[in-house]
């Protein structure tokens, strides 16, 4: 076999070899490139999870300021009005104590004018004087909700009458109910501040 057949031979062997380092070279940048596509989805991925729990974890801190808000306003207006309701029962009470120690004032105008009813002229004209004033004082404590009770002729109620005493009642109809008055009771805004003491039939 002479040299220039045995160079030809080689030739295709050398060839072949090249051919398959190319193949081999493209198949490892394909496979360098499939695995920096794979890291770039993974690191995508991460970011996204990473991302979906910043979000999640910021609506959760959302979610509780928000309900802390909410419990805070909410015992702030329970607070208000309840110093509000304390505020217009301090000023209710005040005025309560101030016309319970009036009403006696009241009994004394009213028994003068009834021992006085009697008297002469002169003396009744003097009295008008004094009626006045009742009535003036009588006035000014109803438009602070101050209000007389109804008693004789109605039927005897422990929530609102004190028997001082039972007698015999005039009448069948007067069985049961207030027959005399001894001290007029009296109301202050619907609530009751001085039982009527009173004299019930039997």
């Amino acid at each position: 076999m002479t040299e220039k057949n045995k160079t030809q031979e080689q030739e295709p062997e050398a060839v072949d070899t090249n051919a398959t380092n190319a193949e081999d070279i493209q198949d490892d940048k394909k496979k360098m490139k499939n695995k920096k596509k794979n890291t770039a989805t993974k690191k995508k991925q991460s970011k996204e999870q990473i991302l979906e729990g910043q979000v999640s974890e910021l609506e959760e801190n959302l979610a509780e300021l928000n309900d802390k808000y909410l419990r805070l306003f909410s015992e702030f207006d329970n607070y208000r009005k309840r110093t509000n309701k304390e505020r217009l029962d301090l000023l209710d009470t005040a005025s309560l104590e101030v016309i319970k120690d009036l009403l006696p004032v009241m009994d004394d105008f009213e028994r003068a004018f009834k021992a006085n009813e009697a008297k002469s002229e002169e003396d009744q004209n003097n009295l008008e004087g004094f009626k006045l004033i009742y009535n003036k004082l009588k006035g000014t404590l109803t438009r602070k909700g101050l209000e007389p009770m109804k008693s004789i002729g109605e039927s005897f109620d422990t929530d609102f009458h004190e028997a001082l005493t039972n007698i015999p009642a005039p009448s069948e109809e007067l069985k049961g109910k207030v027959v005399d008055e001894i001290e007029k009771g009296y109301m202050l805004k619907g609530k009751v501040i001085r039982f009527a003491k009173v004299v019930v039939g039997q």
